[in-house]
C-alpha cells in the first residue's frame, strides 16, 4: 500500500479553522511533533489519523490522497513558458510546487497570465492597436492592454475550476426528478405537468428561435422543430430557473459579481447543468452508463436524448462514493474554433489559441455521424482514449445553412478498460499512441512535422542551406 504524504493539504485545512498545531495534536490523540512532522511531510499519514482527520474535519478521505495536478503542472508551463525556455524554472519545480503548494501555484498562474495580457496588450500598443481600436465588431477576444477574458471565456473556466460537476446541484435535480416521476420515456410529460401544476405555466409550439418564456403570460414557447429530447431539456431548464433561482444565485455570485455579463451567463449555465441532471438523474444515468459499457449510441437510444447532451452528462459523473469515467468533454468546429470543453481529469486545454491537428476530433469531420477512436499522448507520456464524432444540425427547409461540430469525449488510459471503445486495442502498448499536444505555440514536440507556428521562447536555427522535414527547426540551447 502506497504512503499517503499530504502536508500542505493538512496544514491548510488546519489554519482554515484557525486551529494550533497542539490543539489539533489533542483531537488526533497524537503528539504536536508528530503532526508537524506529517504537516512537513517527514512521515506519512497513517490510517488510524486519517480516519481521525475525516471525521474531524468532515472532509472525504479523498481530500488528503494523491492528487493528479497535471492539469495545473500544463497550465503553469503554458503561463511561464518563457521562465520554462529561459531554464530559470524547470518542469519538475513546477511540479513540485502544483504538488505540495497548489494554493501558491495557483497564484503565480494568475500573475503569469495577467503578465502575458500585459504584454500582448503592450505588444499591440506599439503596434498601433490601442485599446479603442479593439473594442469593435470583430475585435479579438482579449485585445488591449490587460483585458479580461471574454464572459463565455469565463464561464467555461467556471465550470472548469469545479472539474465540471456541482454537487448541491446535482443532489437538487436527482431530487426533483424523483418527486416529479421522471421516468424514461415519459420525460416531456412528467416536465409539462410540473410547469402547469407549481408554475400555471403552458407550452405552445410556435416559436421561430428555439425557445422563449413569457413571464407575464407564463407561457414557454418552443420551436416546434424540436426533437423531445430537445423539448425536455428547454422544459428542464426553465424548471430551474423557475425553481432553483437563489441557488442559481448563490452559485454564480462565488466567482462573479450580481450585476455582472458573467453572472448572468453563469445562472444559465448553472440551469443548463441542472436541467441535464433532472433529465437523466445520477444514479439511474450512472447505473445505465456502466451496464452499457460507457456505449454512447446505446445510451442515447435508451434515454431519448441526444448525442451531445449525453456526452456532457458522461462528462459529469463525479459524485463522490459513486463516480463514473472521469471524463473531457469538448466541442469544435471544422476552424478549430473550441465552443465548449470541459474536464474531470487531467487534459489540458491550451488557452493561448489553436488545438492540436493531429487530434482525432478534426479526423472526425471527414466522416460524420461515425464514432472514431484514439489513443493520443500528451508531451508528458499521460495517454487518453478519445472517441470524436461530428454532429450536423440544421434549422429545417431546403438551402437553409447548419452548424456542424465535432464531439470529442476521452479519459486517462487507465480507465479505458471500463469503456466498449477499448476493445481490440493495444492499450498497454505506448508506441501505439498518437504525439498530440496542447497547440502548436506552446507544443513541447519539437520535432512534429505538424506544427504551424515555432515554438514558443525558443530560438529558430535558420539555415538557408539545408531545409528539413520539419518546419521550424530550434537552435541547440548550448549555442
Amino acid at each position: 500500500m502506497s504512503k499517503t504524504y499530504a502536508g500542505a493539504r493538512l496544514r491548510r485545512l488546519r489554519e482554515e479553522r484557525r486551529l494550533s498545531q497542539a490543539y489539533l495534536a489533542r483531537m488526533l490523540a497524537i503528539s504536536p511533533s508528530y503532526l508537524n512532522q506529517m504537516e512537513h511531510d517527514s512521515r506519512p499519514l497513517t490510517v488510524p489519523v486519517l480516519l481521525r482527520l475525516t471525521e474531524a474535519f468532515g472532509v472525504d478521505p479523498g481530500f488528503f490522497s494523491e492528487r493528479d495536478t497535471s492539469r495545473l503542472v500544463a497550465d503553469l508551463r503554458e503561463a511561464l513558458a518563457g521562465e520554462v525556455a529561459a531554464a530559470r524554472v524547470s518542469a519538475s519545480d513546477l511540479a513540485e510546487l502544483a504538488s505540495r503548494m497548489p494554493a501558491v501555484a495557483q497564484v503565480l498562474l494568475d500573475l503569469g497570465r495577467r503578465g502575458q495580457l500585459l504584454a500582448e496588450g503592450l505588444a499591440g500598443a506599439a503596434d498601433g492597436r490601442d485599446a479603442g481600436a479593439a473594442t469593435g465588431p470583430g475585435a479579438a477576444a482579449g485585445a488591449g492592454p490587460g483585458a479580461p477574458r471574454s464572459p463565455h471565456e469565463e464561464i467555461r473556466e467556471f465550470f472548469y475550476r469545479r472539474q465540471n460537476y456541482l454537487h448541491d446541484t446535482d443532489l437538487a435535480a436527482e431530487e426533483l426528478a424523483r418527486a416529479i416521476g421522471i421516468r424514461r420515456g415519459d420525460v416531456v410529460r412528467a416536465l409539462a405537468a410540473r410547469l402547469a401544476e407549481r408554475h400555471g405555466v403552458r407550452l405552445a409550439a410556435d416559436s421561430e428561435r428555439l425557445h422563449h418564456y413569457d413571464d407575464s403570460a407564463r407561457v414557454l414557447h418552443l420551436s416546434a422543430r424540436l426533437r423531445p429530447g430537445q423539448q425536455a431539456f428547454r422544459m428542464a431548464t426553465q424548471l430551474a430557473l423557475l425553481e432553483y433561482a437563489e441557488e442559481l444565485d448563490r452559485l454564480a455570485c462565488e466567482d462573479f459579481p450580481a450585476s455582472s455579463t458573467a453572472h448572468a451567463l453563469a445562472r444559465i449555465g448553472i440551469a443548463n447543468y441542472f436541467a441535464a441532471a433532472l433529465i437523466l438523474p445520477y444514479r439511474a444515468f450512472h447505473a445505465a452508463a456502466e451496464e452499457f459499457r460507457y456505449d454512447i449510441e446505446r445510451l442515447t437510444d435508451h434515454f431519448g436524448i441526444g448525442y451531445e447532451t449525453v456526452c456532457h452528462r458522461l462528462s459529469t459523473l463525479q459524485r463522490p462514493r459513486l463516480r463514473g469515467v472521469p471524463f473531457s468533454f469538448v466541442r469544435v468546429d471544422r476552424a478549430g474554433n473550441m465552443s465548449k470543453r470541459q474536464s474531470a481529469t487531467g487534459f489540458h486545454f491550451s488557452r493561448a489559441g489553436g488545438t492540436c491537428p493531429l487530434w482525432n476530433v478534426y479526423e472526425a469531420f471527414a466522416a460524420p455521424g461515425r464514432i472514431h477512436v484514439q489513443v493520443a499522448a500528451m508531451p508528458d507520456g499521460q495517454r487518453y482514449l478519445w472517441t470524436a464524432r461530428a454532429l450536423t444540425r440544421h434549422r429545417g427547409g431546403w438551402g437553409e445553412p447548419g452548424k456542424t461540430f465535432a464531439i470529442g469525449l476521452g479519459c486517462e488510459i487507465r480507465h479505458a478498460s471500463r469503456l466498449v471503445y477499448s476493445d481490440g486495442l493495444d492499450l498497454g502498448n505506448t508506441a501505439a499512441a498518437t504525439p498530440i499536444g496542447m497547440g502548436c505555440r506552446i507544443c513541447e514536440r519539437l520535432d512534429c512535422p505538424q506544427r504551424a507556428v515555432p515554438p514558443l521562447g525558443r530560438p529558430l536555427a535558420v539555415d538557408e542551406n539545408t531545409s528539413t522535414f520539419v518546419p521550424y527547426q530550434v537552435a541547440d540551447r548550448a549555442h
